[in-house]
């Protein structure tokens, strides 16, 4: 390859990569927003203090999906479960992971959830659609959620210190599944002591 070659690749990745921060200087996955799946309401808002100091990893346990309309369909069978059966204020869980690659905003930064009682008011939920009893999540979910949690800190939402759990750490669940579970123990910030 020839140095011009060579050097018109270099600036061509190098303006790839200006472009990706410029559309995202805290270098956030696709973020499908709330409108994007046709959230309801929420009935009632309660904000958290930031940076937050804790994560916790759950999954949906219901099918997993790849693409787009099936997600935003499951996104919004779990909100309904959550606000008409369980009679909260919204869907429990602040963002919702596919295998497709995109992070479902729940309820978002920011807000409290309803994903680990004890734990809401100080942690950041992220599930995974889908159950991981068995099998991982997919290579990308997996960077997905990893870049979620770094554009968090990116952003003053996460601490730069936060601590990371498993739901089954802190409440009697199977949640985030065998296999998810096992996953996130090599996770840089996992912690296998929670507070309860």
């Amino acid at each position: 390859m020839s140095t011009f070659v060579k050097a018109v690749l270099l600036v061509v990745i190098g303006f790839q990569a200006w472009i990706a921060l410029a559309q995202d200087p805290n270098g956030c996955p696709n973020i499908v927003k709330r409108a994007g799946w046709s959230a309801s309401k929420s009935s009632n808002v309660t904000y958290q203090i930031k940076p937050v100091q804790h994560v916790v990893i759950h999954h949906t346990a219901t099918q997993s999906c790849n693409e787009m309309p099936v997600c935003k369909e499951i996104v919004k069978s779990i909100q309904d479960q959550h606000q008409k059966q369980n009679k909260w204020s919204d869907i429990g869980y602040n963002f919702l992971v596919a295998n497709g690659g995109n992070v479902y905003e729940g309820i978002g930064w920011h807000r409290v959830g309803a994903h680990t009682k004890g734990y809401n008011s100080k942690s950041i939920g992220i599930a995974f659609i889908g159950d991981f009893t068995k099998e991982l999540p997919s290579a990308k979910a997996l960077r997905v959620a990893a870049k979620l949690l770094q554009c968090g800190v990116n952003m003053g939402e996460l601490d730069e210190n936060y601590l990371l759990y498993g739901a089954k750490q802190i409440s009697a669940t199977a949640s985030p599944g065998k296999a998810l579970f096992n996953e996130i123990k090599e996770w840089d910030h996992y912690d296998p002591s929670p507070v309860l």
